[in-house]
C-alpha cells in the first residue's frame, strides 16, 4: 500500500516571543529577543536570574476560571496553542462528529507540571500529606496535555505522550505524522509545551552549569554558535501543528501551510546530559530524515538548528551537519530561532518545526541574532543577526534532548 501523505492544516504557538503564530514570527524575522529578568519567583537566589517567559498569558481566554485552576501552566499553554490550531485548520467537530474516531493528538513535555509539583511539595512540608490537593497527580504528570487535548474536543482516536526531554515535542510530531500515514488517524493534533521557569528547575541547571549567567544581558544571553556563549537560556511556551491526511485536507478545501517530508531519529549512546563529540549521533538521525524524504542533502535549502549556545551542543551539531550533508553543509542557511526565543525544553522543537513551515510560507528564514564573535569550530552559514529573504522548498529542524535522544523532522512545501 502506497504511504499516505501528512500534510499541516493548523498552526497555533504561545511563545517568550508572542502568544499567536503571526506575532512570534513576526518577533522571530526582527530578531526581537523574548528573554528578560524572571518575574514568576524571586531569583535573588539563583545564579541564573533571567529566562524565556510568556508574557500577558490571559489562560480565561481559553478556559473557564475553575477549569484553568485544575492545570497546570504547561497544559494551559498548550491547550492555548492547540486552540488556535484548531480554529486555524477549519476543523468543525460539529458538523462532522465521525471524524472524532479518527482523530487524536501526541503532546510532547520534557517535565510536566512543575509548577505544580513545587506547589505540592511545599504544601507536603508545611500542612502534611493531609492536605495535598486531589487534583495533584493529574495536575503533574506530563502526559495531561494529550489527554486534555482529547477531553477538550472529546476526540478518540491514537493520544499518546513524548517525553524525550528536549526532543519531545519534534518526536510528537514525527510520531503523530506516522499514525497518518499508516492509517491510524486522519488527523492528529501534534506539538508540545513546556513551563519550567522555577527556582527547582534554574537552580537544578545552574549546578549541571548548563545555563547562561549572563543576567546584565538578558537579550543577549542566549548566542548559539559564538565564542562567547555561557550556556543556554530557560524558556517556557509551546506549539502545535494540526496534522492531516492530504487527500482529506484537499477534499474539504483546506488551507495547507506545508508537508511533513521526513522523520528521523538515533540515539547517541554517550552521556546523559552530552552529545557524543564529532556529532555522529545527530547525523544519523538528519541522514534517517533524509532518507525518510527520499532527498538528497542538496535539496534542502534551510535548517533550524537545536541551537542551544551551549559550547558542546553547537560545536557537535555543526559537526553533525557537515557529516550528514557532506559538501552541501556550506550552502545551507541555518537559523537558532533560540537565539530569540531561549530553549523552551520540551516545547521547543514544535516551535523550531511551526518557524520552518512559515519560512517556507513567507520565503524569508529568521535569523541567529548575537551571533557577533564566531567560533572557529561553528563555521557554517546561520544567517546571523538579520533574516534572509530566500528561495525555500524545503527546510529541516533539529532537536537533540538529555539522555541521547536525536530528532530530525523535514517539512516541506506542499506541491
Amino acid at each position: 500500500m502506497e504511504r499516505r501523505r501528512v500534510v499541516v492544516t493548523g498552526l497555533g504557538a504561545i511563545t517568550p516571543v508572542g502568544n499567536d503564530v503571526e506575532s512570534t514570527w513576526e518577533s522571530l524575522l526582527a530578531g526581537r529577543s523574548g528573554i528578560g529578568p524572571i518575574t514568576q519567583f524571586d531569583a535573588s537566589n539563583t545564579k541564573t536570574k533571567i529566562a524565556g517567559e510568556v508574557k500577558d498569558f490571559d489562560p480565561d481566554v481559553y478556559f473557564e476560571k475553575r477549569e484553568s485552576r485544575r492545570l497546570d501552566r504547561y497544559v494551559q499553554l498548550f491547550i492555548g496553542a492547540a486552540d488556535q490550531a484548531m480554529v486555524d485548520s477549519g476543523i468543525d467537530l460539529d458538523t462532522e462528529p465521525e471524524l472524532r474516531e479518527r482523530m487524536g493528538s501526541i503532546a510532547g513535555a520534557g517535565m510536566g507540571g512543575l509548577h505544580s509539583f513545587e506547589e505540592s511539595l511545599d504544601t507536603l512540608r508545611s500542612r502534611g500529606p493531609g492536605r495535598l490537593n486531589p487534583l495533584t497527580i493529574p495536575k503533574l504528570i506530563a502526559n495531561m496535555s494529550a489527554g486534555m487535548a482529547a477531553i477538550r474536543w472529546e476526540f478518540f482516536g491514537p493520544t499518546n505522550c513524548t517525553v524525550t526531554a528536549c526532543a519531545a515535542s519534534a518526536n510528537a510530531i514525527g510520531d503523530a505524522a506516522e499514525v497518518i500515514r499508516r492509517g491510524a488517524a486522519d488527523v492528529m493534533m501534534a506539538g508540545g509545551a513546556e513551563a519550567t521557569v522555577s527556582e527547582f528547575v534554574i537552580g537544578s541547571f545552574n549546578s549541571a552549569k548548563a545555563l547562561s549567567t549572563n543576567n546584565e544581558d538578558p537579550e543577549g544571553a542566549s548566542r548559539p554558535f559564538d565564542l562567547n556563549r555561557d550556556g543556554f537560556v530557560l524558556s517556557e511556551g509551546g506549539a502545535v501543528l494540526m496534522l492531516e491526511e492530504r487527500e482529506r485536507a484537499l477534499a474539504r478545501g483546506a488551507t495547507i501551510h506545508g508537508e511533513i517530508l521526513g522523520y528521523g531519529m538515533s540515539t547517541d549512546g554517550f552521556h546523559v546530559t552530552l552529545p557524543r563529540p564529532g556529532g555522529k549521533g545527530q547525523a544519523l538521525a538528519i541522514t534517517a530524515a533524509l532518507r525518510d524524504a527520499e532527498l538528497d542533502p542538496s535539496e534542502v535549502q534551510h535548517l533550524n538548528a537545536h541551537g542551544t549556545s551551549t559550547p558542546a551542543n553547537d560545536k557537535t551539531e555543526t559537526a553533525a551537519i557537515k557529516l550528514a550533508f557532506g559538501s552541501s553543509a556550506q550552502s545551507l542557511a541555518i537559523s537558532s530561532t533560540k537565539s530569540m526565543t531561549g530553549h523552551l525544553l520540551g516545547g521547543a522543537g514544535a516551535v523550531e518545526a511551526l518557524a520552518c513551515l512559515l519560512a517556507i510560507r513567507d520565503q524569508v528564514v529568521p535569523p541567529t541574532i548575537n551571533l557577533h564573535t564566531p567560533d572557529p569550530e561553528c563555521d557554517l552559514d546561520y544567517v546571523p543577526n538579520e533574516a534572509r529573504e530566500m528561495d525555500v522548498t524545503t527546510t529541516l529542524s533539529n532537536s537533540f534532548g538529555f539522555g541521547g535522544h536525536n530528532v530530525s523532522l523535514i517539512l516541506g512545501k506542499h506541491q
